[in-house]
């Protein structure tokens, strides 16, 4: 039992003793890292300080610098000008047709859009007051005529008794003479003589009246005949129609307008007759274009010049015109010059009241110059250039002394704001009328820094010069 119960401990394995660093490692780790720590700092540090002095000392000589400025040379235009113009096309020949006949449309036999010839039947007007005066006038005339015819036979009477009484005065005058009568007798036939000369030449008036009076009634014949050839209205030109303001029914006055109820709306199409000519003709086989010409392209304009037209309706298609006439003379609102444009039409494809456009070939004389659009500087006392004017010999010698290159100093240039007058803008490209002599160079897009007398540098615009290459036709 002892033995079972043994209550004897095993033997426990010895602990190991922990030995605390010697505070020389310490050191040593603190020193390892503190140099670390160092290498990285002067390793990040430096060369961005180093970075950072750079760029300051960039950006301080870059605000020494003048500052850099596109540029373009003034050029020359071409001796031949594309001027476009609108215009707005219109018959050659129009003509609005009235009635002189006052009556009720017995006929109408043509529409709108109906081409007619010349001297065609248009409509026809029944006016039976007017056929009546027609009538009264040609019985007018026949009792005129026999007015005449009595006239004439009293005159022959009267010659008759006249020549009578002349050889009864001759024979009395021999008698008195011969004392074989009284001289009273002899007065009397003498006074019978006389009275029968002057009843012949009052014959003869009365005569003469009614000769005038046929003359008269034979033209108020005429006139009332000729207004009753109005009652058939017919085309003055071989044309189309392109009104027509009446129908039948309708009653026509004296002027030639319907006297029905006008249109409801001016702009609005209806089929109500309105006010105005009975019908409208135009020609349109061959059109006219009015154009306004504005005063500085006058000289380009003649007489006789070609001209190109075209119409938004046809992309595709051109036309060509020459002009044909001018008003010689400016309208004192506008200041232009009215200009008739003719242009043939035989398939009709141009309408009168279309919106054209004409293009004109002008040849210059003395062609003005082009300079980028971005170049021109709007103020208050007008539009300027800024031109780059080459460094005079002082100051070349003065920037020499200061450390730059010949190089440098052939990239420098003095501002000097000049005054122009500018002509037709392009868009991209602008004409100068005056101000500038040619050989100018100008700054393209001058910001705030490109003042009166300050010194910039060039840098060129080969964008600017290729768009007053492309202007000029160049490549």
């Amino acid at each position: 039992m002892a033995a079972m119960h043994d209550t004897s401990r095993p033997s426990e394995a010895p602990v190991p003793i922990k030995r605390k660093p010697s505070r020389r490692i310490m050191w040593l780790a603190v020193l390892v890292l503190c140099l670390l720590a160092a290498g990285a700092f002067v390793a990040g540090y430096l060369p961005k300080r180093r970075n950072t002095e750079q760029l300051n000392a960039a950006a301080e000589k870059q605000r020494n610098e003048p500052p850099f400025v596109n540029s373009a040379k003034v050029k020359r235009a071409a001796k031949t000008s594309e001027l476009l113009l609108p215009g707005n096309i219109t018959p050659i020949t129009e003509a609005y047709i009235f009635a002189r006949a006052s009556g009720y449309l017995r006929r109408r036999y043509v529409d709108i859009g109906d081409r007619v010839s010349a001297n065609q039947l248009l409509a026809e007007i029944d006016a039976p007051d007017l056929d009546q005066q027609v009538s009264q006038a040609k019985a007018a005339v026949a009792q005129a005529e026999n007015q005449l015819g009595q006239a004439q036979a009293t005159l022959q009477q009267l010659i008759a008794t006249r020549d009578l009484a002349n050889i009864t005065w001759e024979r009395y005058k021999v008698l008195t003479a011969s004392g074989a009568v009284s001289r009273q007798d002899g007065d009397m036939q003498s006074t019978a003589a006389k009275t029968a000369e002057a009843n012949v030449a009052a014959g003869g008036k009365s005569v003469h009246a009614a000769e005038e009076f046929v003359r008269a009634s034979m033209a108020e014949l005429q006139r009332l005949v000729t207004l009753q050839g109005y009652e058939r209205i017919t085309a003055p030109f071989a044309g189309i129609i392109t009104a027509r303001n009446v129908d039948v029914g309708a009653l026509i006055s004296a002027t030639g307008s319907s006297q029905g109820p006008a249109h409801p709306s001016g702009s609005a199409p209806s089929d109500v007759p309105g006010s105005g000519e009975i019908f409208r003709v135009a020609e349109i086989a061959k059109l006219r274009i009015l154009v306004s010409v504005p005063q500085m392209y006058l000289p380009g304009i003649q007489v006789g010049q070609a001209a190109k037209v075209t119409v938004q309706e046809r992309p595709n298609l051109s036309f060509p015109g020459k002009v044909t006439r001018t008003s010689s003379s400016l309208d004192a609102a506008s200041r232009t010059l009215l200009t008739e444009v003719q242009v043939d039409n035989p398939t009709g494809v141009l309408l009168p009241g279309m919106y054209a456009l004409l293009q004109f070939i002008a040849q210059r004389a003395d062609p003005p110059f082009l300079v980028p659009g971005a170049a021109l500087v709007v103020r208050a006392s007008g539009t300027m250039l800024a031109v780059l004017n080459p460094l005079t010999g002082e100051d070349a010698a003065l920037h020499q002394t200061g450390g730059r290159t010949s190089a440098e100093l052939a990239g420098l240039r003095r501002v000097h704001f000049v005054a122009v007058k500018p002509g037709r803008d392009y868009g991209t490209v602008l004409e100068i009328l005056e101000g500038l002599h040619g050989d100018e160079e100008v700054v393209v897009d001058p910001g705030d820094a490109v003042k009166e007398g300050a010194l910039v540098q060039t840098l060129g615009s080969d964008a600017a010069s290729k768009i007053l290459n492309t202007k000029l036709g160049k490549k």
